[in-house]
């Protein structure tokens, strides 16, 4: 595998950096990773699991909301607000997992899309948690192994997208 997602959670920090190359040029990135029709192909996706998209109101203000099922038929929502949606290039939005046993764990997170030569695109993701503690838990969740299989799924989708050219 060619592109790989590196995370970084520095100790101490109540941040997360996410990074990770696509071979896509960055409007279809961005199509993709914002579209409620293709958020469920990629997002959350493990084998056996899946994703339903409950609400996705894409803008500046919008409120998003998607459902996970595991493989034993376990669900678990995931919700938050668009706080900024500067298309083809920056998306601010809280996420908040309501797994947690209490509420109020909300992250802000930014995304930037970046383009690259050759029609690649790097997106770099910044989690803000409100605490270390926050940011201790969503590491030791095992965030790392569903966002790497989520971009292996959303690597795959993009090939097959750019190579059909059906968006």
């Amino acid at each position: 595998m060619a592109n790989q997602t590196k995370i970084t959670a520095e100790p101490g920090k109540q941040e997360i950096i996410i990074e990770r190359e696509f071979d896509a040029p960055r409007d279809l990135v961005f199509k993709v990773t914002t579209d409620p029709k293709y958020l469920p192909q990629w997002w959350g996706r493990m084998k056996g699991h899946t994703t339903t998209v409950d609400k996705a109101d894409v803008r500046s203000g919008g409120e998003w909301r998607y459902i996970h099922t595991d493989d034993r038929g376990q669900s678990i929502g995931f919700h938050g607000v668009y706080h900024e949606i500067l298309k083809p290039s920056r998306v601010i939005q809280t996420f908040e997992w309501e797994g947690l046993p209490e509420t109020g764990h909300v992250i802000l997170e930014t995304t930037k899309f970046e383009e690259l030569p050759k029609d690649r695109t790097k997106i770099t993701i910044q989690q803000v948690f409100q605490s270390v503690n926050d940011r201790d838990g969503m590491v030791q969740s095992g965030q790392e192994g569903g966002l790497k299989a989520s971009h292996e799924y959303l690597e795959e989708l993009l090939a097959t997208l750019k190579d059909t050219k059906q968006v």
